[in-house]
């Protein structure tokens, strides 16, 4: 197994590239999905998110509104501290367990996650043991258009998300391989194809 991480801004590309990777062959583990997971009613953060941040953010069927809990941690740093405190422990843990599940099978393993780099600072992000960290890139302005377009979001609520993450220069400074999401989707495919290959070399290094 090779076990690569998968990170960028939000709005940058990283899903579309992480698509990519999976239509070749990819397992990927989605840190965003499993964010869901630990929130869902019965979820092991849900009486927890709902403790702190009340009913309000509940949709009718009792599921958390993620949109409104969104506009209440990205303008409070307090709050949105709170909410990685709770919920990144389960959310890691799963993950962990995710690749344990997969280290006897053969290919490449990605780890979905906006927040990698920032993990990657603790000791348990160390212990991931990740072969490779892939970061991509894209312009802030674009990031910013995608949010307001996709996301629903208004522009200061688009630059407070940005602005809660790691810094470009830091994810960037970490990363084995960037994936520059400044193009087209024809670009994107082509370097998502050339990082394939190249991690398809290294695999096969690694076997012989």
């Amino acid at each position: 197994m090779i076990l690569v991480g998968l990170t960028g801004g939000i709005a940058s590309g990283k899903t579309t590239v992480a698509r990519l990777l999976k239509q070749r062959g990819a397992t990927i583990i989605d840190a965003d999905r499993i964010g869901h997971e630990v929130m869902a009613p019965g979820g092991p953060a849900y009486d927890q998110v709902v403790g702190r941040f009340g009913n309000e953010i509940l949709a009718p069927d009792g599921t958390v509104d993620r949109q409104k809990l969104g506009a209440i941690v990205f303008s409070d740093p307090s709050a949105l501290s709170d909410h990685v405190a709770i919920t990144h422990p389960h959310i890691v843990k799963e993950i962990f367990t995710r690749i344990d599940a997969e280290r006897s099978r053969d290919g490449l393993v990605v780890v979905d996650a906006a927040l990698l780099v920032e993990g990657l600072a603790s000791d348990r992000g160390k212990s991931m043991g990740l072969d490779a960290l892939v970061v991509v890139s894209a312009d802030v302005e674009e990031q910013i258009k995608r949010m307001i377009d996709h996301r629903d979001l208004q522009e200061d609520a688009a630059r407070s998300r940005i602005s809660s993450q790691a810094a470009p220069e830091k994810k960037l400074a970490a990363a084995d391989y960037v994936i520059d999401n400044r193009g087209s989707l024809e670009d994107l495919e082509r370097s998502v194809e050339t990082l394939w290959q190249d991690l398809m070399n290294r695999h096969e290094s690694q076997t012989r």
